[in-house]
């Protein structure tokens, strides 16, 4: 921060609990500034502990209509969906900055790894509890802390993951119809598919490619993955094991080491063999086709969803709240 300020105070805040976190009743110290404009950065300061995490979130400032508190229910539902899905959340101390600005909606977040896991999120000052409760950005961002890095050529891997695990997550958690998630999917993932003069996920880093590219890698993994181990384990397995030996964002790891990991955790070789198929050449599937055999059937804006399907049994394991 380049704007000039003064330290004006050290303030107590109760910390969570857990290995290595003091308990409720003690006292961990806090620093805020005045800048020179008169205002103090953080403005606010809150600390949420739960499901193995403990995340300090700074506010700065608490100028909403609605408050801060349904910013932090909204913190704390997204801590919950992704500890959900990856049985626990992917570090154990988070930094959440809260940046106001005009309008409303949640508009954009960034995440880091290192030095400490951070995610700085734009929301804006008329922020609505609908809003935060449909909202997908926290989440996405969260995700992101679950893989290690693995450079830019492979951005498609980091944000296709987040992108297509928020939805099958949030559904998992009960924040989000599974017909709902499809139907985005549907609208979607065409976006991923490649176009004249593609030249396979590793080389072509388009919008529509890294993040819908990248989604379709990983919808095409879970199906196969949940096909060819009679729905034992999906995607979420082979992401829970990566996240587990990484330690996440904080490492730094060869691609090829990632999908290793994942292969094993699963006893079969689909991430691998799909890279190998799509990291330097277009590869087109039918979605058409593969939304048939989910048993996935357009229905207006929306779908309706099939049991009698060939792969029905592996879409509904995708979006079902696991049983651990």
């Amino acid at each position: 921060m380049n704007v000039p300020c003064t330290l004006v105070m050290l303030a107590a805040l109760a910390g969570g609990v857990g290995a290595g976190v003091p308990p409720p009743d003690a006292p961990v110290l806090q620093v805020r500034l005045q800048l020179s404009d008169g205002s103090i950065y953080p403005a606010s300061r809150a600390a949420i502990a739960l499901a193995g995490v403990t995340a300090q979130v700074d506010f700065g400032d608490t100028d909403f209509t609605n408050g801060t508190a349904p910013i932090e229910a909204w913190i704390e539902r997204s801590l919950r969906i992704v500890a959900g899905y990856y049985g626990a959340f992917p570090v154990r101390e988070l930094h959440v900055r809260v940046t106001p600005v005009d309008g409303a909606g949640v508009q954009g977040g960034t995440t880091w790894g290192a030095p400490e896991a951070l995610i700085r999120v734009r929301v804006g000052r008329q922020v609505t509890e609908a809003q935060l409760m449909d909202d997908w950005v926290l989440v996405h961002e969260m995700v992101h802390l679950a893989l290690p890095e693995i450079g830019d050529t492979h951005a498609w891997l980091s944000e296709g993951l987040a992108t297509y695990v928020e939805g099958v997550a949030r559904a998992q958690a009960g924040n989000l119809e599974p017909a709902n998630v499809w139907a985005g999917y549907v609208r979607s993932m065409p976006k991923g598919l490649p176009k004249q003069g593609d030249q396979g996920l590793d080389r072509t880093h388009t919008w529509g490619r890294t993040y819908w590219g990248g989604a379709l890698f990983c919808l095409m993994a879970d199906v196969d993955i949940r096909s060819r181990t009679h729905n034992k384990f999906g995607l979420q397995d082979a992401l829970r094991a990566v996240a587990r030996g990484s330690g996440g964002l904080g490492t730094d790891w060869p691609i090829d080491r990632v999908l290793d990991t994942g292969d094993d955790a699963v006893g079969v070789p689909v991430l691998q063999e799909l890279y190998d198929q799509m990291k330097k050449a277009p590869v087109s599937p039918d979605l058409e086709t593969l939304w048939t055999r989910l048993g996935i059937e357009r229905n207006g804006d929306g779908v309706t969803l099939r049991e009698d399907a060939p792969l029905s049994a592996v879409r509904a394991a995708i979006t079902q709240r696991r049983r651990e």
